[in-house]
């Protein structure tokens, strides 16, 4: 039987960084894959600049610039109770929140997952698409079988890595609890190509009458779409024209920029889901860690999956580069610093949930005092210091009941 120094179960890109990381350290690594090809999951593209801080730090950004990826250096936030040339005369600057980061990274995620993939395998991990988990053991001696084209194979390995995302086989079958708070609003994502108007290096949020929208450009005319939308309103954009329709929405007169997106084209599926936090307490067991979605996962109104992905890939590598000893021991720090930070984004991302994907006149009456009260007073806004700088960098006075009641007063 086979023996590894790693198998890693998800080849994603939490699972082929860590695996490209630890390979290129000269550790026997394993990475099994379950997809044939890469698909469009109408998430992870989007990376903060703390997260991109991460991503040099793993040695990974050139890779993934060589890729495609391409910075986005300024924001733009419109409302219902703004005026247009106001909000984009008052764009935030996206090069100010870490040193020698021009602002966030977005790339495609399936080239974002294939890069990474190939980079493991030239790093020397042995790399297996098509692989479905038939059987896992943990413990002093963890074990994995596989079935891959047409044959079972069983091996061995000093530790397994869970980065099989949110439904994790991993997590499951270790018995790690996964904790999840109630939903806020439904979220859909689509990706629209000829879009060509749009500026490429310009993001933007927004609210008006019952829809919330985001837009991240990926440059060449293409921009990753998100819109929120009301708990009740299930089946908005269902059926075949659920893509134009969705389109439409974002003809909103406080956003003139949006008609590019009115005229773009879908490039890709629209997929609906409901936004919701999910954390573990202890994201690992004897003989498995777990890594990215499989340890639990933000909001995604506030966009962090890859931030938080990238920084736990760094902070478990540093641990087995760092010791032999991978017993359930060495990953308390880990825990720990993962368990602080996802409480702080928790915060985060419900605070921003109630900002833009609250709609009816009270909501909007209170974006707009906070829009007012925040150019006066700047500390109103520092749980967006966690968003983009990291959430170890906003004071830890912001993830408060008190922050919360002066954020949303009026």
């Amino acid at each position: 039987m086979q023996a590894y120094d790693l198998v890693i179960i998800g080849g994603g890109i939490g699972g082929s960084a860590l695996a490209t990381v630890m390979a290129r350290a000269g550790r026997s690594v394993l990475l099994l894959e379950q997809s044939e090809t890469y698909q469009d999951r109408v998430r992870g593209e989007w990376i903060a600049p703390w997260g991109v801080d991460e991503v040099k730090r793993l040695g990974l950004y050139e890779l993934l610039r060589g890729a495609g990826g391409h910075h986005i250096i300024r924001h733009v936030t419109y409302d219902e109770g703004r005026d247009p040339a106001t909000a984009e005369a008052e764009a935030l600057p996206l090069g100010i929140f870490r040193p020698d980061v021009p602002g966030p990274l977005a790339l495609g995620h399936p080239r974002h997952c294939q890069a990474l993939f190939d980079a493991a395998g030239a790093a020397g991990a042995d790399t297996v698409r098509g692989a479905r988990v038939v059987a896992l053991a943990f413990g002093e001696a963890p074990r994995v079988s596989f079935e891959a084209a047409e044959q079972v194979r069983e091996v061995r390995a000093k530790l397994v890595v869970g980065a099989d995302g949110r439904t994790s086989q991993v997590r499951e079958t270790a018995g790690i609890v996964l904790h999840q708070d109630e939903p806020h609003h439904w979220f859909a994502g689509l990706l629209v190509e000829g879009a060509a108007g749009w500026p490429a290096e310009v993001q933007a949020i927004g609210t008006e009458g019952d829809f919330g929208f985001l837009a991240f450009p990926q440059g060449d005319g293409r921009i990753r779409l998100y819109g929120g939308y009301a708990l009740d309103q299930a089946r908005r954009f269902k059926g075949p024209e659920g893509p134009r329709r969705f389109l439409d929405a974002f003809a909103l007169q406080c956003a003139p920029p949006n008609r590019h997106i009115v005229e773009g084209r879908p490039a890709g599926p629209l997929l609906s889901y409901i936004n919701a936090d999910s954390w573990t307490d202890r994201p690992f067991a004897s003989g498995v860690v777990l890594v990215g979605d499989a340890a639990g996962w933000n909001d995604p109104i506030v966009g962090l999956g890859l931030s938080i992905t990238y920084r736990d890939v760094r902070i478990v590598s540093e641990i087995l580069k760092a010791t032999d000893d991978w017993s359930e021991g060495a990953f308390g720090a880990y825990a720990e610093e993962r368990a602080e930070r996802m409480r702080r984004l928790r915060f985060a991302g419900r605070l921003q949930a109630a900002l833009d994907m609250e709609f009816g006149p009270e909501a909007r009456a209170r974006r707009h005092s906070y829009h007012v009260r925040g150019a006066a007073d700047p500390t109103l806004k520092l749980h967006g210091v966690a968003v983009m700088a990291g959430p170890e960098l906003a004071p830890p006075e912001i993830f408060t009941e008190a922050h919360w009641a002066r954020v949303m007063e009026g």
